[in-house]
């Protein structure tokens, strides 16, 4: 049998047996490696739950924050709303009476005139050939009625006669009636043509006006607004009278605004009305002068027109500018307001409850009574003080650590 070195000795490895692990070849090691993880991760979990604990000691729970409003001293009015129109508080559209061609135009948009001034000129020849042929009628009428008037007094000397000569029984009945008859129809052609020459005057002087109205003067003072005819257009006038131009008077303008059937029965004349228009802001005041009971149908919905007036003196405002339109049915100055989202639907002078913030954090519910109430604000007429705060309610906020060291540093 061979002997064994120790060089084989050293190389041999156990049949039955598996590679050993450290722990079985270390087993202290492992166990002392595991105990100390063990604390390691006790030493984080413990941290972690004093970090929170502490936290929470330190900077409390979060807290409630109150949205409150302070009872403030200002001005309220109630009001309601409208959209208006900016137009002239007189206009008036000059048109021809005349037809013929637009022969001159005198004036631009803008000009200022006076009354009577010739704002344009139509082509008069129609019109002087139409006063030539009255002139002629006429001329003929007076003609023939020299020759009536001569026949009518020849009947009259005949049949004056021959009713002297009947009733001395020089004549027959036959003769004297004859005359009679001459007398008679000479009279109705003369009372005819006095008819047919006041007829030819008549024609005389629709010519004349004819003509004069080829010469369109202004009826008015005011401005020039508008001009929708231009120079050599043949304007008819025998249906309609043509609009040649519109003057206007713009010292004064109106505001025509239109006022929702739901609202219009607050509206009464003598009220207090502003306004502002776009591109300005200037407001004007002035008071409601008319309402028009003729109402208009605008999208299914029905307005009424209120007009009030406006002085214009330096032409700031413009005819078709946009008015947003404010009638005051009730306003106060110096008054305790709140906001009016606190009172929800309640009516003016209806008492309600609200919650104050006492000074020491506490809520007190409190009857109030409103006054006026507005858009934005409402009066409070009893039950506040200046400078209290109201609550609407109250919201959770989670406290930030910021806002919570700024709070304690603030306390502090």
């Amino acid at each position: 049998m061979e002997k064994t070195t120790p060089e084989t000795k050293i190389n041999e490895v156990p049949v039955s047996g598996t590679v050993p692990t450290p722990n079985e070849e270390h087993p202290g090691k492992f166990n002392t490696f595991l105990h100390r993880r063990g604390w390691w991760l006790f030493g984080i979990l413990l941290f972690i739950l004093i970090a929170f604990f502490g936290y929470k000691l330190l900077f409390g729970q979060p807290k409630i924050v109150r949205a409150t409003f302070a009872v403030t001293r200002g001005d309220v009015e109630n009001t309601v709303l409208a959209a208006g129109i900016v137009q002239p508080i007189r206009y008036v559209d000059v048109g021809a009476q005349t037809s013929g061609k637009l022969k001159s135009l005198k004036v631009n948009r803008g000009d200022q005139v006076t009354a009577g001034f010739l704002l344009a000129e139509i082509d008069p020849v129609l019109a002087e050939t139409a006063l030539k042929s009255a002139n002629a009628n006429l001329e003929n009428m007076t003609s023939q009625r020299t020759l009536k008037e001569a026949q009518l007094v020849l009947t009259k000397l005949q049949a004056d006669r021959n009713d002297l000569l009947f009733s001395h029984k020089v004549i027959s009945a036959n003769e004297r009636d004859i005359t009679r008859a001459a007398f008679k129809s000479a009279y109705a052609d003369s009372a005819a043509l006095a008819a047919q020459m006041k007829q030819a005057k008549a024609s005389v002087n629709t010519a004349t006006a004819n003509l004069g109205y080829t010469k369109i003067t202004a009826p008015m003072a005011g401005e020039i607004v508008s001009i929708n005819m231009l120079e050599g257009q043949t304007l008819n006038a025998n249906q309609s009278a043509p609009v040649i131009l519109r003057i206007a008077k713009l010292d004064t303008v109106t505001i025509w605004s239109q006022v929702s059937e739901a609202d219009i029965d607050r509206v009464k004349l003598g009220q207090k009305v502003y306004f502002t228009v776009l591109g300005q802001n200037q407001r004007w005041n002035g008071i409601v002068r008319q309402l028009l009971p003729t109402p208009e149908l605008i999208n299914n919905v029905v307005f009424y027109d209120v007009l009030f007036d406006i002085a214009n003196p330096k032409r700031e405002l413009y005819i078709q500018m946009t008015a947003q339109v404010f009638v005051v049915l009730s306003q106060a100055t110096g008054v305790l307001l709140i906001p009016t989202a606190l009172v929800g639907n309640a009516s003016e002078g209806s008492e309600i409850n609200v919650d104050v913030q006492k000074a020491d954090g506490s809520l007190e519910t409190r009857a109030i009574k409103i006054g006026i109430k507005g858009e934005i604000s409402t009066e409070v007429k009893e039950g506040l003080q200046e400078n209290e705060l109201v609550v609407p309610g109250a919201i959770k906020e989670k406290t930030t650590s910021q806002s919570a060291l700024s709070a304690r540093k603030g306390g502090r």
